[in-house]
């Protein structure tokens, strides 16, 4: 996943307290017999501490992928070397849960304070060469050093902060994707672990309080997702809140058809008419293929306005369905290849 590998951000004090016992570590590895080889430990402290921080502070930056996006139809850019572009599915996640915007300046005053730094020392041993007290200028670049640390303390919390949120997002590649839908008890986590080879994957969205299950299956050497949607389509869209629907939002960057879920037993605990007034909004709302499954055929008769009748668990239907949405599915075998 593309923030995955974004280490712990540390704090000023910490970035300080590291460079300073670094600093200090270079002088006492210095014989002092003159004025030159004093000048040259004070030196060598002064480009310790900045040069540690400085590469950390750049390394704090590099390790943030690129907040700007590719193209959808253009394969994404690996993380390495460099900082790969963001998909639009992860952008927009992560305008939800911390503001693109802020992260950029937040990046920007950080990579600002690692040059700054490597301009003040420079500037400082210049000085330190004409002074006669080389360590007094060292202490006074130390002083200057320490206030442009301390100047960014709060954009490091922020982007700490910003890094623990983001790397609990779910993991959802760029291959095809089938979105289910339906009311609860309909049959979508069963129909998720059916269709999937593997015990489907449960991440939880940061703003909600149910996990998002990712199944995967492979056809003619493509990888498919299949992504199970609670908490999130579940209801009628008009009773969701403004970050609710941001993350519907972002799932029409990954999906490429929704299954729909119906259960005409009603044993779920919802009305048929409730389950298609929700299908009707999830139309007006993605604007993707849809395909309607009616399921719980051991127990209910076909329902109208289904186009495929299943039985998630005695498996009748299940394949057929499968093969409905990969079928709907427009494929780009540049991008989607298993390798």
């Amino acid at each position: 996943m593309i923030f995955e590998k974004i280490p712990t951000v540390p704090t000023s004090e910490e970035l300080l307290d590291k460079s300073f016992r670094r600093a200090a570590r270079a002088k006492h590895g210095k014989r002092i017999l003159d004025r030159a080889s004093k000048l040259k430990a004070e030196e060598s402290m002064l480009l310790t501490a900045a040069n540690i921080l400085s590469d950390n502070l750049v390394n704090i930056v590099k390790k943030f992928p690129s907040f700007d996006q590719y193209e959808e139809s253009a394969r994404p850019e690996p993380m390495t070397p460099g900082p790969s572009k963001m998909p639009p599915f992860y952008l927009e996640l992560a305008e939800i849960l911390v503001g693109v915007d802020e992260l950029r300046m937040n990046l920007a005053s950080v990579h600002w304070a690692g040059n700054k730094i490597n301009e003040m020392a420079r500037k400082y041993v210049g000085m330190m060469r004409n002074a006669e007290d080389a360590k007094v200028v060292r202490k006074q670049a130390f002083g200057r050093i320490s206030s442009i640390v301390d100047s960014i303390d709060g954009n490091l919390r922020f982007l700490n902060d910003a890094r623990n949120k983001l790397r609990k997002l779910p993991t959802i590649d760029e291959g095809p994707a089938i979105v289910v839908a339906g009311y609860p008890n309909v049959g979508k986590s069963s129909f998720v672990a059916l269709v999937s080879s593997a015990r489907p994957e449960i991440a939880a969205y940061p703003f909600t309080t149910k996990g998002l299950a990712v199944g995967h299956f492979t056809r003619n050497k493509i990888r498919y997702q299949v992504i199970d949607t609670p908490g999130l389509l579940d209801r009628p869209l008009d009773e969701r809140n403004e970050i609710e629907l941001q993350a519907i939002s972002a799932l029409k960057h990954v999906g490429k058809v929704i299954l729909y879920i119906i259960d005409p037993s009603e044993t779920c605990g919802y009305t048929l008419d409730k389950q298609m007034h929700l299908l009707n909004g999830i139309k007006q709302e993605f604007g993707l293929p849809i395909l309607v499954a009616a399921n719980k055929a051991d127990i209910s008769k076909p329902a109208r306005g289904a186009d495929v009748n299943m039985s998630t668990l005695t498996g009748e239907g299940v394949e057929a369905v499968l093969d409905r949405l990969v079928a709907m599915i427009p494929t780009n075998k540049h991008i989607y290849d298993d390798k």
